[in-house]
């Protein structure tokens, strides 16, 4: 049993081995390129044979089996390229230098041989290789072709230059196994202006003949607008003199209607006027009634509407004042009710407040008072003791007004006069800087001590006003008392003690 199960186990497996084999070994082609084939047993379909008996298999388009060991395959791009043509400066057959520029598209040609001969020189070549080989065949024949032609020729027929170019290298580039899809001439150009040159006449002319043709429409439109407008001119006059002929007989024959419309107006009129006067007469006889009947119920009415307005006013006022005073005393009552709740209100937080504060100070205060007390105690007696002292010094000043009496005030008085004047002069004391300014007349410095000394001579002034104390009734009394009579005054001295004690007066 297991023999039986062996052999078909190989036959599988020789089957599948040769199956990848064959998968491996089938090469299939794609539309844009050819599958080259060398080596043994190629067979003669699709086949290339050169001159020296090489034998190339060339397959386009589905597959071949390559054979291990004895085949070999390689791929070629059938794909088309594009070249870029240009030229230098090449003389023409009348000896002016001319640049041509083109594009070409070549491939490789289709056929068994071309891709043969292709594969012969370009295999394993990159392709700017097979590109820059084309571009110098096309550039070299499209000198050549060039050359041989007139810039005239060229210029007015590109075409035929493009297709002799195209002619003439495509024999050279079968040799390679290319050949020419396409062939255009894009430019024509050249450095002297000669190309200009030969359009400029062209051109001349063309603006030549459409100004002509320009010319010409405008000459025949403006005659035809000529004849137009006369033509319409004499219409429009036609049609205006009918016009007014027309209107003037549309004129007589309305004058004539209006002439005896008018007459006939005139007589309605005049008869109207009769009638409607003595109808006017009438009615303002009866107008007149009518406005004295009229006028006697407006002055009933007033009468009555004044009654009425003067009741209404009676009414309204007293209603309103009714009102307001109703309104005020109801604002007033709420006013007090509310201020009655907000005292209340104020007084009950008050007296919280209070109490419990009391309460506070309360504690507060017993807890002070026990060690303030023994500290109090011991103040009491200082205080007691000192105001002994002063009782006692108060005492004996008491006994010494009283026995000197007047002299006593008068003498404190004097003492306190150059502690006065210390206090009036401090504010000019503070002055960082003074500057005193002379007018010429001496007084510079002068006027700064005389300023002090007028403020001293207010100061019995200022003290009776303050103490109620007259200084010179005092000091008049005294001398009174004291001189049991006048002594002749000596000149230049103060006629008594107060003119003494007082500063002399200065004149600003």
């Amino acid at each position: 049993m297991p023999d039986q199960l062996l052999i078909p186990a190989l036959v599988v497996g020789v089957i599948v081995v040769l199956g990848l084999a064959f998968w491996a070994r089938y090469k299939t082609v794609s539309p844009d390129e050819a599958m080259l084939v060398t080596g043994s047993f190629l067979g003669s379909r699709n086949s290339s044979i050169d001159e020296s008996g090489r034998k190339v298999k060339i397959i386009r388009g589905g597959g071949a089996f390559i054979l291990p060991i004895f085949q070999k395959s390689e791929f070629l791009s059938l794909l088309s390229h594009k070249l870029d043509v240009s030229t230098p400066e090449v003389y023409t057959e009348q000896g002016v230098p001319v640049m041509a520029d083109g594009v070409a598209i070549i491939k490789i040609g289709g056929a068994v041989e071309d891709v043969a001969t292709a594969a012969e020189q370009f295999l394993g070549k990159p392709t700017e290789a097979l590109k820059g080989e084309a571009q110098e065949v096309l550039e070299g024949h499209l000198r050549a072709i060039l050359g041989s032609m007139t810039v005239e020729e060229v210029y007015r027929n590109r075409d035929k230059f493009a297709q002799e170019v195209q002619g003439v290298a495509a024999k050279d580039l079968k040799k390679m196994g290319l050949q020419i899809v396409s062939f255009t001439i894009k430019d024509l150009r050249d450095k002297h202006g000669y190309l200009d040159a030969l359009g400029k006449p062209r051109i001349a002319a063309v603006k030549r003949d459409a100004e002509i043709a320009e010319a010409q429409a405008v000459r025949d439109a403006r005659i035809q607008k000529a004849l137009a407008a006369e033509a319409g001119q004499k219409a429009e006059l036609l049609r205006d003199t009918n016009i007014a002929e027309a209107e003037k007989d549309k004129e007589m024959k309305v004058a004539s209607f209006k002439r005896d419309q008018d007459t006939a107006k005139a007589e309605a009129d005049q008869a109207y006027s009769i009638q409607e006067a003595r109808a006017k007469q009438s009615v303002v006889e009866e107008q007149m009634k009518v406005e004295l009947v009229r006028k006697e119920r407006e002055i009933d009415l007033e009468a009555k509407e004044i009654l009425r307005r003067e009741k209404q006013y009676d009414a309204e006022v007293k209603k309103k004042a009714d009102a307001d005073r109703y309104a005020v005393e109801q604002a007033a009552e709420a006013n007090k009710a509310k201020q009655l709740r907000e005292a209340d209100a104020l007084q009950y937080r008050i007296e919280a407040e209070a109490k419990a504060h009391a309460s506070q100070k309360r504690l507060d205060g017993l807890a002070v008072a026990e060690a303030e007390k023994a500290k109090g105690t011991a103040e009491a007696e200082v205080i007691r003791l000192r105001g002994l002292a002063e009782a006692e010094a108060k005492e004996k000043l008491a006994e010494a007004f009283e026995k000197f009496g007047e002299a006593a005030v008068l003498d404190i008085i004097v003492k306190m006069l150059p502690e006065l004047a210390g206090k009036v002069a401090a504010p000019i004391g503070s002055i960082d800087k003074l500057t005193v300014v002379d007018t010429g007349n001496g007084e510079g410095a002068a006027r700064l001590s005389n300023y002090v000394t007028s403020l001293m001579a207010t100061a019995p002034e200022m003290l009776k006003n303050v103490s109620g104390i007259d200084v010179h009734s005092l000091i008049k009394g005294l001398t009174a008392k004291t001189a049991p009579a006048p002594a002749p005054v000596a000149p230049g001295k103060p006629a008594d003690m107060t003119a003494a004690l007082l500063p002399p007066k200065t004149t600003d």
